[in-house]
């Protein structure tokens, strides 16, 4: 298979399907999500290809354990309204970010502002639908008064963070070091542990996707060279296994093989193991490692990526959420049907976030930029070697 990537996407294209992407991965995976791929394979008759419907069809408002959400159909769930409500932060920000930000304008934003949320189909507040793990932004920042940069520490360690992490990429479109780091800082708002590790190397792949020239090789590269202690060895593991594969069908299983090591949750999805979800050196969310496998499987094909993702099941909304943010990045076009699908089921719009990042996306590097020169300026009056444009 031949990357299908337009590797000299401009930046407003890469972010567009960065977080179209995103979105769309999202939805996709909604109505599968914590089941295998042998139980998707026998309920759908087939691999998912598409927008498929709930589960337990016209009984999703009371079937457990769901209820009452609505997932499928093309509806988004909190991956999604995290993401958006991160760019909204940046919209009002205008600048990086850091765990005080998360304070200030994300927490307030959850809990203050009713949105329409497409699971529930009716306005609500977004703290209303998020999980338990992202209302403990509000519970220990808002209620618990924490230090914003220690509130993360106690939570369960998930992919909580990591799942709304692609729009700190984009802001650092081509530097995936400062991505890293910038994600590591929000993140210790809402987790610890390889939770927040894996913020800041999804954060990275992003950034590195939108590097002109990108490939997946070379973004797994830059993932690896900033990745930590388990993240670092199941991203190694995992994208080894994908090398030998260029069908997500043949790789479903042996991705999950590879990444079973430093998995905490353990075979049974909805049952985790007793030691699920603590912190740990030695371990690594599931969804981050296997989002990288599917899109080297993939070649960087979007289409193909987020189907892997998908088919995977498990936490696959996740899974597909990033994996179609960096495929996105990387320039890879998302099926147009698709996310048409996506944004009228959803209600909402899935191009403005988009535009609005591009837009506080050049004002960063525009401060960025002055903020070297006045370094530059101030070093070379210390003796240090003058710049030269």
């Amino acid at each position: 298979m031949q990357p299908k990537t337009h590797q000299n996407a401009p930046l407003d294209e890469r972010i567009t399907g960065a977080l179209v992407g995103a979105a769309v991965g999202d939805a996709l995976g909604g109505p599968v999500e914590g089941y295998s791929p042998e139980q998707i394979l026998e309920r759908h008759g087939g691999r998912v290809h598409g927008v498929v419907g709930p589960w337990h069809g016209d009984d999703w408002r009371t079937a457990r354990p769901l209820a009452p959400y609505h997932k499928g159909d093309g509806h988004v769930t909190d991956d999604t309204l995290m993401t958006h409500a991160l760019v909204r932060v940046y919209a009002r920000v205008r600048d990086h970010l850091d765990a005080y930000a998360v304070a200030d304008h994300l927490v307030p934003d959850l809990m203050t502002q009713p949105r329409w949320i497409p699971e529930l189909e009716s306005e609500a507040l977004p703290l209303q639908r998020i999980f338990l793990a992202e209302k403990w932004l509000v519970t220990r920042i808002h209620y618990g008064h924490a230090d914003p940069r220690e509130a993360g520490t106690g939570n369960i360690v998930n992919c909580g963070a990591a799942m709304y992490m692609a729009p700190v990429g984009l802001v650092n479109a081509a530097d995936p070091r400062a991505a890293y780091a910038e994600a590591l800082d929000i993140a210790g708002a809402h987790q610890s542990s390889y939770g927040r590790e894996a913020a800041g190397v999804l954060a990275a792949a992003v950034a590195a996707a939108c590097t002109p020239g990108a490939t997946p090789d070379s973004v797994v590269s830059a993932c690896l060279a900033l990745a930590k202690d388990g993240t670092r060895a199941a991203i190694e593991r995992v994208c080894e296994e994908a090398a030998r594969h260029t069908d997500f069908e043949s790789a479903l299983r042996p991705l999950r093989e590879a990444v079973t090591p430093y998995d905490t949750v353990g075979p049974d999805y909805r049952a985790p193991s007793l030691g699920a979800r603590r912190p740990s050196r030695l371990h690594a969310i599931e969804e981050l490692p296997v989002a990288l496998g599917m899109l080297l499987v993939a070649r960087g094909d979007y289409h193909h990526a987020v189907l892997g993702a998908v088919n995977y099941g498990r936490d696959c909304d996740s899974i597909a959420t990033m994996a179609g943010a960096v495929a996105g990045a990387l320039g890879s076009p998302v099926p147009e049907d698709w996310a048409k699908t996506v944004a009228e089921a959803s209600r909402l719009d899935l191009w403005e976030p988009a535009a609005t990042l591009t837009a506080v996306t050049r004002e960063i590097f525009d401060r960025d930029v002055a903020r070297r020169r006045t370094h530059e300026q101030a070093f070379a009056s210390l003796g240090g070697p003058a710049c030269s444009d």
